[in-house]
């Protein structure tokens, strides 16, 4: 590797890869974000790469960029909103402009972040967009590169799902559960996923893998196990699941970026697991123990002092 482009590299699964990546000798690492305040904590951790603010769904001289790159780490992703175009936009029509750039640089590698939704009950504009995307990277036979699905993920910088719950428990007194919270989940720890986006720039694999938690567990014990973990001031309480959908839909009126929507709870609790490969063996990644991935998340001194601000 000696020149690695990263689209989405503000987000969750880049600036992890990036902290981890940064290090091999001789390597450039250009990310590319339209976030200003993500852009801006990214130039700040880590002042050695470029850094581009672009949105990618636009075309601009951003694709100069690719000229010369030894692979792509196709990662920029709409996850959450309200806003259907939106998820066009950042999953689609960007990706669509990234792979034009590409071509027309001649990159001869890349990596493609797709999502386990794909395999999903779920109808929402995430797994539609999604969806959709795939099927597009589908088309890009004359590129080798390889797809990756990954679960629900957690760990640093994680502004969305878990991270947003375990920061949402510091700030009120009862913490609520839909339901009786047996949703079953497979979270996937994103240090163990950016390892293997990692091995597969350097190894360069070609095919599609199901990136799935190894461990099974209900949605209400992972929330107890984040709870037993960080010891914040909030109570954990159940919550029938009609009135917390309520809740969030109230809530959703009043706040036009909503962290967790209603589409996000329905698809929480529909009952489904996603297929379970050797990824270790197959990628050389020694998985880490949820409990242990959990902690490390959570009470790292950098998580606790940087990322709580992402």
């Amino acid at each position: 590797m000696s020149k690695i482009i990263i689209t989405g590299a503000a987000g969750l699964v880049g600036q992890n890869v990036i902290a981890r990546l940064k290090s091999e000798p001789g390597l450039q690492i250009v990310g590319i974000d339209k976030h200003p305040s993500n852009t801006a904590l990214l130039r700040r951790l880590h002042p050695e790469i470029e850094v581009i603010e672009a949105d990618l769904a636009v075309d601009g001289p951003w694709k100069d960029a690719f000229a010369d790159a030894s692979a792509v780490l196709l990662n920029q992703a709409q996850i959450g909103g309200l806003d259907e175009q939106e998820f066009i936009d950042n999953n689609v029509v960007a990706t669509e402009q990234i792979v034009a750039a590409m071509r027309k640089h001649g990159v001869p590698y890349f990596v493609h972040i797709s999502s386990s939704v794909v395999h999903s009950k779920a109808e929402d504009f995430y797994t539609s967009s999604k969806t959709a995307q795939e099927r597009l990277i589908d088309t890009v036979t004359d590129i080798p590169h390889v797809v990756l699905r990954p679960t629900l993920m957690f760990g640093w910088f994680d502004r969305k799902h878990l991270g947003w719950l375990r920061r949402f428990m510091d700030r009120v007194p009862v913490f609520p559960i839909p339901g009786d919270g047996k949703f079953i989940r497979q979270p996937l720890y994103v240090g163990d996923f950016a390892a293997i986006i990692i091995s597969s720039l350097r190894n360069k694999p070609v095919g599609s893998f199901d990136i799935s938690g190894l461990e099974q567990i209900y949605y209400g014990d992972v929330i107890r196990m984040i709870h037993d973990t960080v010891k914040p001031r909030a109570r954990i309480i159940s919550v029938p699941y009609r009135l917390f959908w309520l809740l969030l839909f109230v809530y959703s009126k009043f706040s036009s970026k909503p962290p967790f929507t209603t589409s996000q709870l329905e698809a929480l609790v529909i009952p489904e697991t996603f297929p379970v490969i050797d990824w270790p063996g197959l990628f050389d990644v020694s998985p880490t123990p949820l409990r242990e991935a959990i902690r490390q998340s959570y009470l790292d001194p950098v998580y606790s002092s940087i990322v709580l601000e992402f």
